[in-house]
């Protein structure tokens, strides 16, 4: 089968590998979608932490937002799980630790994730091997595309989770990107009144393009209470400003990954008695997710600026934008698709 393979720092490649092989409690999808994000370009860049920690090495196969159908089951699956249509969880935890057997999986330090981290071969691919018990089951209202963007809107939702918002409370997310956007969709769809920060006047743009006007600058950001700070950028200032912007009292909650340190003052929080919150992945988020998908109360598709094939990835990986694509943050890749 085809499927995208980093080799080394921008370098990459579409090879023919062995197709997976459904092992015991295991199952193989024929992907039909994946989505491309933030942490695919710093393993592309070469810059992503766990190639420096060898928690990942090259050559590797990334891709871990993805949707497709079960085409092959191993022994011990229910049947019934062949010709379902499924997305599912990054985090493969070792189900026998401390960690795993409390329902924290996604931080058990054995973990494979898919795409990611200990080799784990990722979506970019015509086929993709998922333990069973990582899998989520996609409704007809799910399509593809809003099936890739199950597991970044599991993040988001985590994180609009993690801020425990007040009814109708007033929520800053930093970083209008994908999951700074999913952030807001969904709060917005849970009745809290949304506000971003970004830097460039095109995302800004964007954002207020679908549905979200108070979009602001640094230089603009007017000056409001604000009952939680979500911070999903990638800048390594925004974590202490968020501490800093948020109410005494309450949330600000970190999804976003900077690649530098990004330092926050313990005083800050523990002076304004704030309550500050990591949000790793988004296991434990896929069935909200998929529910507020299937039922049209978030909609983020027009977050998609195209759909490619394998081909096209490295380009897209280095930057590239063509003309005629949307303004969105977001890419998705057919691997079935010919090349362009």
């Amino acid at each position: 089968m085809r499927a995208f393979v980093i080799t080394g720092p921008g370098k990459a490649e579409v090879q023919e590998v062995e197709p997976p092989a459904a092992r015991p409690g295991e199952v193989v999808v024929d992907v039909e979608r994946a989505g491309v994000c933030g942490t695919d370009v710093e393993f592309f860049s070469g810059a992503m932490s766990y190639l420096h920690t060898g928690q990942a090495q090259y050559p590797m196969r990334i891709g871990h937002e993805w949707s497709g159908t079960v085409s092959a089951i191993g022994a011990g699956v229910d049947g019934k799980w062949l010709g379902r249509r499924v997305t599912g969880d990054t985090m493969l935890g070792c189900g026998r630790c401390a960690r795993c057997r409390s329902g924290r999986q996604h931080v058990c330090a054995d973990r494979y994730e898919i795409g990611v981290r200990n080799g784990w071969p990722g979506a970019l691919a015509e086929q993709l091997p998922v333990p069973v018990k990582a899998l989520q089951v996609l409704p007809d209202q799910v399509d593809a595309a809003l099936g890739a963007l199950v597991e970044p809107g599991g993040n988001a939702l985590r994180a609009v989770r993690a801020a425990a918002l007040p009814p109708g409370g007033r929520l800053l997310v930093l970083g209008p990107g994908a999951i700074g956007l999913l952030t807001a969709q969904i709060a917005a769809a849970q009745g809290a009144e949304v506000h971003l920060l970004g830097r460039s006047s095109d995302s800004l743009a964007f954002a207020a393009a679908v549905g979200f006007p108070q979009a602001w600058t640094a230089a603009t950001l007017p000056e409001l209470a604000w009952d939680a700070v979500i911070d999903a950028s990638n800048g390594p200032a925004l974590p202490a400003l968020a501490a800093e912007l948020v109410e005494p009292g309450r949330r600000v909650v970190y999804v976003g990954l900077a690649a530098e340190p990004s330092l926050v003052d313990s005083r800050t929080l523990a002076l304004k008695d704030v309550t500050a919150v990591g949000v790793l992945s988004a296991s434990g988020g896929f069935a909200g997710t998929v529910e507020l998908f299937a039922s049209g109360e978030v909609d983020p598709r027009p977050l998609v600026a195209a759909t490619v094939g394998l081909d096209d990835v490295a380009a897209v990986l280095a930057g590239e934008r063509r003309p005629g694509w949307g303004a969105g943050p977001k890419i998705h890749v057919d691997p079935r698709r010919d090349p362009s």
